[in-house]
């Protein structure tokens, strides 16, 4: 019951420290119409949370990734993926440009966020598969990149409707190509890089602390 209790004090710990950043970046971001289609993302995972927190509760380590992800979009939302200031902040600490320094061209932010999404989600989809049913093996770390690559894909063809849709100049602040053809393709690739090594670390891991179970005296 005191586990219980901590674990749950926990999640609402976390919940309420992303709500400060939540309520931080919703003070006066650079496009507001943007700001509010990206929170539909936020809207989602909180109803699916509530409507399943009597069947599932995530792991602390579930719950603090997904936040880390949350917190990771809510900075691309407040200001626009394709304009989030990450070299100004650089250089401000170090006094020389990332961009410059790594040859990029334009603002990698977005990149950071998809790899994130890989990276950051792929544990927690693995540990509902598991609630769920889903016996901890191969297949327990394949879904989930299964999963990543395919919601990925899905949320590109969103993009791509979204940015039809609406008027020209909210289109491509919502879609954030910055002008590079092969856009959707990369985000896919590198949701999945990341799925794929957070499934990597999580074999180890695994691996690891099923060998120290049979090795612990009886």
């Amino acid at each position: 019951m005191d586990a219980d209790r901590s674990h749950r004090r926990y999640l609402l710990t976390l919940t309420l420290l992303f709500l400060l950043v939540w309520g931080g970046l919703a003070i006066a971001p650079l496009d507001r119409h943007d700001w509010l289609l990206e929170n539909l993302l936020v809207l989602a995972l909180a109803v699916a949370l509530l409507l399943g927190h009597r069947h599932y509760l995530p792991s602390r380590s579930a719950a603090t990734l997904i936040v880390l992800y949350l917190c990771i979009h809510q900075l691309g939302a407040h200001y626009t993926y394709a304009k989030v200031p990450y070299d100004v902040w650089w250089r401000a600490l170090t006094g020389e440009s990332l961009n410059q320094a790594l040859d990029w061209e334009r603002n990698q932010f977005d990149r950071l966020a998809h790899l994130s999404y890989g990276l950051l989600l792929a544990y927690p989809i693995r540990e509902v598969l598991i609630r769920l049913g889903l016996r901890p093996g191969i297949w327990s770390l394949v879904l989930p990149v299964d999963i990543v690559l395919s919601t990925s894909a899905v949320y590109e063809l969103i993009e791509w409707f979204g940015a039809e849709t609406l008027d020209g100049g909210q289109g491509r602040t919502f879609l954030a190509t910055q002008h590079d053809r092969w856009d959707p393709q990369k985000d896919m690739a590198l949701a999945a890089a990341g799925a794929i090594v957070a499934m990597l670390c999580t074999a180890l891991l695994s691996r690891r602390a099923n060998r120290s179970a049979r090795q612990a005296p009886p």
